[in-house]
């Protein structure tokens, strides 16, 4: 899911009933709406018990549907994203714990091939390195999104995803606690992608995306590795263009070797060449801007930010990740 303007916090609302400023699309009473959506996912093999217990006391979440009505808006520079996501601060709190970490993420490198350094960046962007995890009920917030209409599809099945993750007992209602979309814990994996790539690396039975931070590691690495990342390249750089430059070769999807890229004149930031060592000369590479019109800066883009765009398509947030982790391996 995507949330373009990514910050470094979460706010915690309580639930109430729907008022009329936050009315949802869906005119049928919510206690029918609910028995029919039991009965289907009984029939996707969810227990009466666990519905009992998830469905315990819920109401709507006014909080809820107005946060998904009123989602951020505007332009924010690079800069501007960058001064509030990778502060002096996150970098120093990152290396620290990367050091304190650091044979539990040497393991999870070596398992899913996926530099330490990248998995606590992210973690440190997706929630402050599990500090800033969300204060909502999951399967409360999650049956409003469904119920709402505006999106209920998408949210219907990932409060089905929900259950199931119950019904394995990976964690407990009370415990399922997460951001108002309903992404978990402190990788803030939605239900499905949970399902699909969260990790049981301390092999006690449970993967526990909340408190086990062996689980954390690991089911964000093995995510990014689904998603195509390369251990042996970095993420990409910020460079400049030179005058006259086609702008038309500025598309995410367009690849050509670095050193053709070099030919073209395109060179870092600070104005030296493209790195042309070995094999790196014929890496295919991407160059195309980050932001929007005369804020939007050129980078040079690996393999890997593509990967981190498929985690999350903002590339702010792609950019983010592979500044901070930068620094953090400094």
């Amino acid at each position: 899911m995507r949330i373009f303007y990514l910050l470094p916090f979460l706010a915690v609302f309580v639930a109430f009933p729907v008022s009329a400023e936050a009315e949802t699309l869906n005119k049928k009473p919510f206690g029918m709406w609910l028995n029919e959506f039991r009965q289907d996912a009984m029939k996707q093999g969810i227990s009466k018990k666990t519905l009992d217990e998830a469905f315990s006391d819920i109401e709507p979440i006014e909080s809820v549907i107005e946060l998904d009505r009123k989602q951020p808006e505007g332009r924010m520079t690079l800069a501007r994203y960058l001064k509030n996501t990778v502060t002096d601060h996150r970098v120093d709190e990152g290396k620290e714990l990367m050091d304190e970490h650091r044979e539990l993420l040497k393991k999870v490198s070596k398992e899913y091939g996926v530099q330490p350094e990248f998995v606590v960046a992210l973690w440190g962007i997706e929630t402050n390195f599990g500090s800033n995890t969300g204060g909502f009920d999951v399967v409360d917030s999650l049956a409003t999104l469904a119920y709402d209409g505006r999106r209920s599809e998408f949210f219907r099945s990932e409060l089905i995803s929900a259950l199931k993750i119950l019904e394995q007992e990976h964690i407990t209602v009370d415990e399922m606690q997460g951001s108002w979309a309903g992404a978990l814990g402190q990788c803030q994996f939605m239900p499905s992608t949970f399902l699909k790539h969260a990790v049981d690396f301390n092999k006690n039975g449970k993967h526990d995306v909340w408190n086990e931070q062996g689980d954390v590691f690991a089911s964000m690495a093995n995510y990014l590795q689904s998603l195509g990342w390369n251990g042996d390249e970095g993420w990409g750089l910020r460079v400049q263009l030179p005058e006259g430059f086609d702008r038309s070769l500025l598309d995410i999807k367009k690849t050509k070797p670095m050193k053709e890229w070099s030919k073209l004149g395109v060179r870092k930031a600070d104005g030296k060449p493209l790195p042309e060592k070995g094999m790196v000369k014929d890496m295919e590479v991407t160059v195309a801007l980050v932001g929007e019109g005369e804020d939007a800066v050129p980078h040079l883009m690996y393999s890997n930010f593509k990967a981190l765009l498929n985690w999350n398509r903002s590339r702010f947030f792609a950019t983010a990740v592979g500044t901070l982790a930068e620094r953090i391996g400094d």
